[in-house]
């Protein structure tokens, strides 16, 4: 289930280890956090001798492999912290990062006992159990010293240490996730309002003229200003500027104020959910029919036709 934020775009990895090993300190649990296919991303946290000591054996790392991984699909499956015993009995949990319904990695605490009045009553799974027993026993024994130093905790104190890790994840995740968004939606705004003012500042002249009949148009696109009020505005005459506009532009003054209004037409559909009469309305259109009778002339299909195939 891979999701279109990827882990290292939601926690910094390198901070988020800090925070790693300062948990690890206050609840006595291992730590390391892996990503959605279970590779590390970041080091291990207070592991213990003994269970260093077993992932460096050939025989017995698969196994340990193993319990990771089922770990790990239980708590994409609970969506929530999922506690379980490896096949040495040790306490593990894999807490799941899930964003948008998404599961992106793990964070896979744990390696401690139980205490044993708790150990006889919690009902706690031994997850996976390997062909070889004897292998296993063999390893304890002769790794006894290492497995003796591994922490001793109540089910209880695990319990809360689990749900501390993962709120505080969650919180983390969801902080980061939120700013993610924001940053994307005002670069979405920005884009908008760039296309929207921008899309057709193509007009190959430096005709000062023209230059500024366009910049009166751009910042006045509620209008639908007339040859005649553009030429007064740049003191010249109608007939002139008809002339320099075929000339500098290659189209008519008509043609291209049609066709410039259509392209932010084309923008503002694209980008905003502004209706068909608004659109017409904020581009200086007297009449919606007028608006949908041009912007089908110059794009093929009409604004509504146009917003439909774009979703």
């Amino acid at each position: 289930m891979k999701s279109r934020f990827n882990i290292k775009d939601i926690l910094d990895i390198e901070h988020w280890e800090q925070v790693q090993d300062s948990l690890a300190a206050v609840t006595k649990l291992a730590m390391i956090t892996v990503d959605y296919k279970g590779r590390p991303l970041t080091s291990h946290s207070k592991c213990s001798d003994f269970c260093r000591k077993v992932r460096e054996d050939e025989s017995l790392s698969q196994f340990c492999q193993k319990c990771d991984s089922m770990g790990g699909i239980e708590a994409v499956r609970t969506e929530k912290p999922y506690l379980y015993k490896c096949y040495f009995s040790i306490i593990d949990i894999a807490i799941p990062i899930i964003i948008e319904d998404h599961y992106v990695g793990a964070i896979m605490a744990g390696q401690v006992r139980l205490r044993k009045e708790d150990d006889k009553e919690a009902l706690v799974e031994q997850i996976f159990l390997p062909a070889s027993q004897k292998l296993v026993n063999e390893k304890r024994e002769k790794l006894k010293e290492e497995y003796e130093k591994i922490p001793v905790l109540s089910l209880e104190e695990i319990k809360r240490a689990a749900t501390l890790i993962y709120d505080l994840q969650t919180y983390a995740t969801n902080h980061i996730q939120k700013e993610e968004l924001q940053r994307e939606e005002q670069i979405a705004q920005t884009n908008k309002e760039s296309s929207i003012v921008t899309s057709l500042e193509y007009i190959d002249t430096t005709n000062e003229l023209i230059l500024k009949a366009f910049n009166y148009i751009k910042e006045h696109q509620e209008e639908s200003p007339s040859l005649e009020k553009i030429a007064k505005y740049c003191h010249v005459s109608t007939s002139y500027l008809s002339r320099l506009f075929s000339k500098e532009v290659g189209e008519s003054y008509t043609s291209f104020t049609s066709r410039l209004k259509t392209e932010w037409a084309k923008a503002l559909l694209e980008m905003t959910n502004k209706t068909i009469v608004e659109i017409s309305d904020e581009l200086g259109f007297n009449d919606p029919s007028y608006f949908i009778k041009i912007f089908k002339k110059y794009v093929g299909l009409t604004p509504l036709a146009y917003r439909s195939y774009l979703r």
